[in-house]
């Protein structure tokens, strides 16, 4: 078992890893059910991990309901928010209570925002099914919905009370989901780990593979990463978060421009986006061009798209950057960009001219 904390004074908690922990989590939940009925938020594609949860629970003494919602990125919406508000109230949900949140990154944002503003805030539980989920999106407290103008433009920052993941519910996850999740993981070596980059390049095809070796090493290392980050700057406000948003930028213009379906998963879209973050700083002379190369090629090698064309997306520089207007990070008409000046070495650069963006766009198109 790795037990790694996330501190942040009385909102500290516990991610716990462990193969097999979803079959033995009920004793872990006994102290948050408080003796009421749970309420476990999850969708179509996990109910095989659902019963084993609810056997688990039902062990432990715990009742449990579970509210199954449709899969995928359209359910990050207003109609679908309304509909889980609704369902947990007709449950009786108190403030006190905590909801469980089963599942990938979707219904991790989902139930943390809806827990978030139902009666003005009660609590969650994180138990993540994707690697995307367990290496990223489950820790941190960034809850969101995606609006018409854009990705994750309504949310809040809501931390869990706990975060239970287990490495063995990967060995169901498709191996698209799977190299999605991957692109989350190398993340963190191009911030400012060179050694992990390089640890990457050498075992991804054995996380990828199923070794559950390399995917324990790989799930705990990128989660006290975040951690330490989100320790450091809880809510984005001094720059230290902002390098977790490495490929992000260009990655939700890319999504917004699929519109936000299975067409491009986050994942997809954050690797074609680190590949591009990297491009233009070796071609505005901030990293060496072996490096963006070698960033590049090690996505193109575990299978993840490195340039716009090869994410699937058919559009003009001038076209993307107008998604790019509507990312939260927007400042008084400045975009903050994470760009490089090597493997290892991110930083955040607010003086990017979007109508360069554009032409680097269209000179990358290919």
């Amino acid at each position: 078992m790795t037990d790694i904390t996330v501190s942040l004074g009385a909102r500290s908690y516990e991610v716990v890893i462990e193969a097999g922990l979803l079959g033995r989590a009920g004793p872990m939940l006994v102290r948050l059910a408080r003796g009421r009925t749970m309420a476990i938020v999850t969708d179509e594609h996990v109910l095989p991990h659902l019963a084993i949860l609810q056997e688990s629970l039902a062990a432990a003494g715990v009742k449990s309901e579970a509210i199954v919602l449709a899969p995928g990125e359209g359910s990050k919406s207003w109609a679908t928010l309304e509909q889980l508000t609704d369902r947990l109230l007709d449950l009786g949900v108190e403030r006190g209570d905590h909801v469980i949140a089963l599942g990938g990154g979707v219904i991790g944002d989902l139930v943390g925002f809806a827990t978030a503003i139902l009666k003005r805030g009660c609590g969650f539980v994180q138990i993540p099914t994707t690697l995307l989920a367990q290496v990223d999106s489950s820790v941190g407290g960034k809850t969101a919905i995606n609006a018409r103008a854009g990705k994750n433009l309504v949310g809040a920052f809501h931390q869990p009370a706990l975060v239970l993941i287990d490495p063995e519910v990967l060995d169901t996850l498709p191996p698209r989901q799977l190299r999605a999740g991957y692109a989350e993981v190398v993340k963190y070596g191009l911030i400012d780990d060179f050694a992990f980059f390089e640890w990457c390049e050498a075992h991804a095809a054995a996380l990828l593979a199923g070794d559950p070796t390399a995917r324990a090493y790989a799930i705990a290392h990128s989660v006290a990463a975040k951690a330490r980050i989100v320790a450091a700057d809880e809510r984005e406000t001094i720059g230290v978060r902002a390098l977790l948003n490495l490929g992000h930028t260009f990655g939700h213009a890319l999504e917004a421009e699929a519109g936000f379906s299975d067409r491009l998963l986050h994942g997809e879209g954050v690797a074609a986006g680190m590949a591009l973050a990297f491009g233009y700083s070796a071609a505005h002379g901030l990293a060496p061009g072996q490096d963006a190369e070698r960033v590049a090629a090690h996505l193109r090698a575990v299978g993840l798209p490195d340039r716009v064309a090869a994410a699937g997306i058919h559009a003009d520089g001038a076209t993307l950057v107008r998604h790019m207007l509507h990312d939260k990070k927007m400042d008084a008409g400045t975009l903050p960009f994470l760009l490089a000046r090597g493997i290892g070495q991110t930083f955040l650069d607010t003086s990017v001219a979007l109508d360069d963006v554009a032409a680097f766009l269209d000179a990358r198109a290919g």
